[in-house]
């Protein structure tokens, strides 16, 4: 599977401010000097040498992660802001255009952050393709319709001058939560969080990917009962809300997110190969975030192990199991 990660920010998209540009290029100037651009690669080395959060961004998208599977399905978890991003990148793709592509979008829950970018999804205005809804709310057809239709849109999902596309409204509720697109075994579970929350792991050829955005973990997270067991242990790829600190996640306890820490020691106790940081916190600045990698790293040696690989969750990040 590749997964690819078109959002990431949680709450509110959280753009570059002109602010936040002009001091970007202030602490470049004040890093570069006459060698640094004798030569072509010259200046190629200075670039790769400046810190992530100066030449780069996070991206202020909210939640949107794209998975490719071996059979070619196109999955989309969450239609945050992100979800415009993709759908601009599908329309560039060779042979995406050309004939009708059917996809199938995973909804964790309907928080505004969560589903934003839908009436933006191009691909939903085309009679070639096909849309899949999957969502394990009872009622998700209609929350998606009335959130695309006036005053809040000017055109509805469903009806005149509406989404084209064949749609499809997938409730997952199934005895044994287990769901195939495709290759892959889509399961899911129930989180922590206000209104409720779905995380999904999806399986592939022995390989295990868990989306779980938007969840603030409770100590019946940690036990090792069959269920978690199965769902949880020895993940390939965890995608994890980290939205706080534990500071702030003491202070937001009942908002429904995690502090990073608690993320590590989740992985940690789950065996995860791989952690992703995710659901960003929308007032925190690419250097905040980028140093609670650091932070979590060190949490990591302190709980004393380096098993798990800790990656930040960034627009354009690509992944592979």
């Amino acid at each position: 599977m590749r997964i690819h990660f078109w959002g990431v920010r949680g709450s509110i998209p959280a753009p570059l401010s002109p602010m936040q540009v002009q001091n970007r290029i202030a602490a470049v100037v004040q890093r570069i000097s006459a060698k640094d651009v004798v030569s072509a690669d010259s200046r190629e080395r200075f670039l790769a040498s400046l810190p992530q959060w100066i030449f780069g961004t996070i991206g202020g998208n909210t939640s949107c992660v794209e998975v490719e599977n071996s059979s070619g399905d196109c999955i989309i978890l969450d239609a945050g802001s992100g979800l415009r991003e993709l759908s601009v990148n599908l329309r560039q793709r060779p042979g995406f255009t050309a004939t009708g592509r059917t996809y199938h979008l995973v909804f964790s829950h309907f928080h505004w952050d969560h589903l934003q970018g839908l009436p933006f999804f191009s691909q939903g205005f085309d009679p070639r393709n096909k849309i899949v809804f999957y969502s394990t709310n009872p009622d998700f057809r209609a929350i998606l319709n009335a959130q695309m239709r006036e005053p809040y849109f000017p055109v509805p999902m469903e009806g005149p001058g509406g989404f084209r596309a064949q749609l499809e409204f997938v409730h997952l509720d199934s005895g044994d939560h287990v769901f195939s697109i495709g290759n892959t075994k889509l399961i899911w579970k129930e989180m922590n969080h206000p209104g409720g929350c779905t995380a999904y792991m999806l399986t592939e050829g022995g390989k295990k990917v868990i989306y779980a955005t938007d969840t603030e973990l409770t100590r019946e997270d940690f036990i090792k009962n069959p269920g978690n067991e199965e769902f949880y242990s020895g993940a390939d790829i965890l995608i994890m809300d980290s939205q706080y600190t534990m500071g702030e996640a003491i202070e937001k306890t009942g908002w429904g997110h995690s502090a990073f820490s608690l993320s590590v020691d989740f992985a940690l106790t789950w065996g995860v190969k791989t952690l992703v940081l995710f659901h960003h916190e929308p007032t925190y600045s690419d250097q905040k975030i980028w140093s609670l990698r650091q932070s979590a790293e060190w949490y990591r040696e302190y709980a004393g192990s380096r098993v798990v690989d800790i990656q930040i969750a960034r627009e354009g990040l690509d992944l592979y199991t």
